[in-house]
Formats: C-alpha cells, sequence, structure tokens
C-alpha cells in the first residue's frame, strides 16, 4: 500500500484513471466497451499429502500430515471481467512467456471481437511487448512499417515507447499500467487470493500437474457459474498517505 513513489503527481494521476475505469466499468460494459484486470498466478505446486489425512469426528478437529510429495507446478493467465466478475479464457498452464500472454489476449479479444477492450495489468515485460503491439496494430489498420525496429527506432524501441501506444485510448485494444508495486490495484488479484482461500490451500491434494490443471479450470467454470460478481470498488484514488 505504500510504495516509492519518485513523481507524486504522476502516481497519482494514474492510480486515479484507473479507479475511475473500474468505476465506470459497467457502464462502459453496456456501451460494449470490455474492461478486464489480467495477471498471471505462477508457481502454483501440484502437491499430495504423503499421509491420508484424518476427517473430523466429534470434538476431534480434521488433521492434515504435514508431509507432501511434489509433482511440479503450474499457472493460470486470467483476464477478470471488472463489470461482471467472469474470468474470460483462462490459460492454465506452467509457462507464462510472450507467445502466452499475446494468446490469453487473443482469446479474451475473441469473445467480443467488434467491441473495445481496455486490460488493467502491471508493468511486466510481456504486458508490453512487441507481440502485443503487432496486434494492437493489426486489429486498427496501423501500417507495422511506421512501428520501427525492436530496440532500436520507434514504438518498438524500449518499453516506455511500447507502454505508451498500447495504453493510446483511441486503439480498440487498450493497456492500463498499474504504477510499480501497486499489486493491490489490480482487481484480479484479489480473485486469485480466492481461488488460492478455497482451491489452492493446505488442505487440497493434488496427484498431479494434470489433476492441479483440472481442478483450476473446475473451480473457474464453478465460479462463472455461480460465484461471480463485481466487487464494489470504492478507493477513488486519493493517497493514503504522503
Amino acid at each position: 500500500m505504500n510504495p516509492n513513489i519518485e513523481d507524486i503527481e504522476q502516481f497519482q494521476s494514474t492510480v486515479s484513471k484507473i479507479c475511475d475505469i473500474y468505476l465506470r466499468a459497467e457502464e462502459l460494459n453496456n456501451e460494449g466497451i470490455h474492461v478486464y484486470s489480467t495477471d498471471e498466478k505462477m508457481g502454483i505446486q501440484a502437491r499430495e499429502h504423503a499421509n491420508a489425512k484424518q476427517s473430523m469426528k466429534p470434538g476431534c478437529p480434521e488433521r492434515i500430515d504435514p508431509e507432501y510429495i511434489r509433482h511440479g507446478t503450474s499457472g493460470i493467465i486470467a483476464s477478470r471481467n471488472v463489470a461482471t466478475g467472469e474470468i474470460v479464457e483462462p490459460l492454465i498452464q506452467p509457462t507464462r512467456k510472450e507467445p502466452d500472454f499475446l494468446f490469453h489476449i487473443e482469446s479474451v479479444i475473441s469473445v467480443n471481437p467488434d467491441d473495445k477492450h481496455i486490460f488493467i495489468t502491471d508493468n511486466l515485460n510481456t504486458h508490453m511487448s512487441e507481440s502485443l503491439v503487432r496486434l494492437v496494430a493489426k486489429i486498427d489498420n496501423i501500417d507495422e512499417s511506421t512501428l520501427g525496429v525492436k530496440g532500436k527506432t520507434g514504438i518498438l524501441k524500449n518499453m516506455e515507447s511500447r507502454a505508451d501506444f498500447l495504453s493510446d485510448d483511441s486503439h480498440q485494444i487498450v493497456f492500463k499500467y498499474t504504477p510499480k508495486h501497486c499489486s493491490w490495484l489490480n482487481q484480479i488479484e484479489c480473485w486469485f487470493s480466492i481461488i488460492t482461500r478455497r482451491l489452492l490451500n493446505r488442505r487440497a491434494s493434488f496427484i498431479s500437474i494434470e489433476d492441479l490443471e483440472l481442478k483450476i479450470k473446475g473451480f473457474i467454470d464453478y465460479y462463472n457459474q455461480f460465484l461471480k460478481k463485481s466487487f464494489k470498488w470504492n478507493y477513488k484514488g486519493k493517497l493514503l498517505r504522503l
């Protein structure tokens, strides 16, 4: 909640704009502008209890042996529709490389291909990649020859120039970036907390990576059908302290 702020005015402006998008998400959704909170949760361990747990009895709580067997890790790349709470086209797999994130964004867009999409995410390099710039340019019919060369010139020169392009409100696909060390500002982190408490807690036991991924998918399907709802976002961007 207390990041090291280098430019206080820029920080408050960025936070206020993101909060405004959250507060207007339902209105925007009705206008065909879909707002998503997007990020990855990686390194989810497929841990199997080495010994069967003892079920609770009258006067005796459930007992879980702390020893477990490791079967590897997987992860989730997820976008949460801020207006509805739905988890849209989640990608459940061990990696989060540039092609993985691009594939996820393309999958989310494909649900409503003619509408405008706003993705709120953090400053990870894959969220400001060359492939995302080329995707946005393709959708907006921007000549790729005007994009420059990655690491050298133009829009593709560096992360800052790519982020400026990707956050342009005139595009059909727009990315809004939270300030550094402000994961609390990204609503998807609240949902990651939900799935951690309800599925990925110490009581869970997974016999393989495939079992873990199948149960994650099953939880997301259940969540979307019975539990999804918009978060009541009350924070308006005012700094809690200086």
